[in-house]
């Protein structure tokens, strides 16, 4: 349950010294691992604890002294552990009905618009523009955002858009707001992966323009628009415009391309990367051997 504090550290450093795609691959892999293990031993305490209330449906060899003394404190630990599954499942629900809510009310707001090669243009004089996936998959945008930005910019809000379509940005963010529900320690990976999806998209847009410079300036003339304006935000679809460290942002499109090159084991981001990845690797095992163990258990104590 403590393990995801091996994450922080390449947490802060991945953004700033890998690539934003592979920053984006580790750090969701991590929590996405982090968050099923941790999920599955308070299931497993579950299990054990869930056995002693009466009237449940488990093996009564399940609730035997000898499966209670297996666990320090069984009662107060499986009790705790009911509530906070509880929770989480409650939660994680929750915010995928509200991320389904929200694509389903965008879909039913450009539903009538002309599609113009994937984009949709949507009179509104809030600047605004996010990626829309699912079967039909569109970019969707204002004519106030587009109206503030030239043209080679607007090329630029078009491809940033399309970069996250293309490389499934919503997925990566999905999960990563999932694991954040079922363990706080991994709402630190949750905001660098939010930030890692748009310098991802950021770095195709400006590839595909051809101008690093004309991307950081729409980029930015995006985001002050959309900020004075008070656009509509919502975090289950990738926008251009997204609330965030934007000057960041802007600062990397106007330095030198980042390089794909994995760091050097002794740099801080490579060190902090194998942090990372033992902690994970230790977390997959220890939960591992919980689920066996207990097994082992439980099989012991159900009569055949």
């Amino acid at each position: 349950m403590i393990l995801p504090l091996s994450a922080l550290p390449v947490a802060r450093l991945a953004v700033d010294h890998l690539h934003p795609r592979t920053a984006t691959r580790l750090l969701t892999g991590v929590a996405a691992v982090l968050a099923l293990c941790s999920t599955w031993c308070v299931a497993l305490l579950v299990i054990v604890g869930s056995a002693q209330v009466p009237g449940n449906p488990l093996p009564d060899g399940w609730g035997d002294p000898g499966v209670r003394d297996a666990v320090p404190h069984v009662r107060l630990f499986g009790s705790l552990a009911m509530v906070v599954l509880s929770v989480v499942v409650t939660a994680s629900a929750a915010m995928l009905l509200r991320d389904r809510r929200v694509r389903r009310r965008a879909r039913a707001a450009i539903a009538a618009l002309p599609d113009a090669g994937g984009l949709v243009v949507i009179p509104d004089e809030r600047p605004y523009a996010y990626a829309l996936p699912g079967r039909e998959p569109r970019v969707v945008a204002t004519t106030a955002m587009l109206a503030c930005l030239t043209r080679d910019e607007r090329r630029a809000l078009i491809a940033h858009e399309h970069a996250h379509l293309a490389g499934r940005h919503h997925v990566f963010l999905t999960v990563s707001r999932l694991a954040a529900v079922s363990h706080p320690l991994l709402r630190p990976l949750r905001t660098a992966i939010a930030y890692t999806v748009e310098r991802w998209a950021d770095e195709d847009a400006a590839a595909a323009v051809g101008d690093r410079t004309v991307t950081a300036r729409a980029v930015g003339k995006a985001a002050l628009s959309a900020a004075k304006s008070g656009a509509p935000a919502a975090s289950a679809l990738p926008a251009f415009a997204a609330r965030g460290p934007v000057p960041r942002r802007v600062a990397a499109l106007l330095g030198p391309p980042p390089t794909s090159a994995w760091p050097a084991p002794a740099s801080p981001t490579g060190f902090a990367a194998i942090v990372a990845a033992a902690g994970t690797t230790v977390s997959v095992c220890a939960t591992a051997n919980a689920a066996f163990a207990l097994f082992v258990i439980l099989k012991a104590s159900t009569a055949l």
